[in-house]
């Protein structure tokens, strides 16, 4: 939904972020998806974020990363490559 001060579409939260990451790898993880169809939602994820922006700081979204990264529910490489890709690190 537009935002109708400045006809952009409301940031998302990093809660929504963690969410879709692990939804995202999750499928990705029990074959849900094929490669190239986890490539070309990933890279979806990453552009609607950076459309969209995101409603935190580098250490809000951090927060709610790190425990799915912590816990094994997102890999070392999802991990690294939303955050290189988001501009985090």
């Amino acid at each position: 939904m537009p935002d109708e001060k400045q006809g952009a579409l409301k940031p998302i939260s990093p809660a929504r972020v963690a969410e879709e990451l692990e939804r995202l790898s999750t499928r990705r993880a029990n074959g849900d998806i094929q490669p190239d169809e986890y490539e070309h939602r990933f890279a979806r994820m990453v552009t609607e974020l950076r459309e969209r922006r995101i409603d935190g700081s580098r250490a809000d979204i951090m927060a709610a990363i790190d425990p799915l990264h912590q816990k094994g529910l997102v890999s070392d490489a999802d991990y690294r490559r939303l955050l290189s890709q988001l501009g985090i690190v």
